[in-house]
């Protein structure tokens, strides 16, 4: 076998691996959904309910990246992030105002250990996830899923500050906390929204 060829054996084996992770990100967000949607309805989450909010996000992410390892169009791919930008403006919209009611009407979620249990899971596997497409994207010199890896971290970052937000209201009463946390999501949608719309470099396919 020539190094050519090993170097095509390679890069095929690497694409399959990247298409793997982001198909482990989609499944694990569209369960996630439905998960976060009950568990925000029964504790009255605003906190909850944007980070499942941020999961639909993740999906459309997940699927852009999945065409472009398998060799969609730049045109296509140029239409889809302008749709993810659209909804992170719909997503800070949204949570923006819930928060800012929440807040001042002094509204109280009931946490559940349910909600601490799954953004808990949820931060370790986007970790793992977003340490395994910032290797692969390394290895295969593909930005987009070095980009989508960043995009999966903040997910695992967003998730740890709505897990911190429901243990400082279950275990301190500090009900400010949960829509304090909610800002934490629009303030990072809005950030990616304005990448987005900008046609930054650094983000080419969230």
């Amino acid at each position: 076998m020539t190094e050519a060829q090993l170097d095509s054996v390679t890069r095929r084996r690497l694409i399959r691996f990247g298409i793997g992770l982001e198909a482990v990100t989609l499944g694990w967000n569209v369960v996630g959904v439905v998960v976060l949607a009950v568990l925000a309805y029964t504790s009255a989450s605003v906190a909850l309910l944007g980070f499942g909010l941020d999961s639909l996000i993740e999906i459309f992410a997940s699927v852009v990246v999945i065409w472009e390892l398998t060799g969609a169009g730049e045109r296509r791919q140029r239409l889809a992030l302008r749709l993810i930008g659209v909804a992170f403006v719909l997503l800070a919209a949204y949570l923006l105002v819930q928060a800012v009611v929440a807040l001042i009407a002094g509204h109280r979620a009931a946490p559940t250990p349910g909600g601490a249990g799954w953004t808990a899971v949820t931060a370790l596997v986007m970790f793992a996830l977003a340490f395994g497409k910032a290797r692969t994207g390394r290895r295969l010199g593909n930005p987009v899923l070095i980009t989508e890896g960043r995009v999966t971290l903040v997910d695992g970052i967003l998730a740890t500050a709505v897990l911190v937000g429901i243990l400082l209201d279950g275990l301190f009463g500090w009900w400010w906390a949960d829509p304090a946390a909610g800002l934490v999501i629009v303030a990072y949608a809005v950030r990616e929204a304005v990448e987005i719309f900008r046609g930054g470099e650094d983000h080419p396919a969230e």
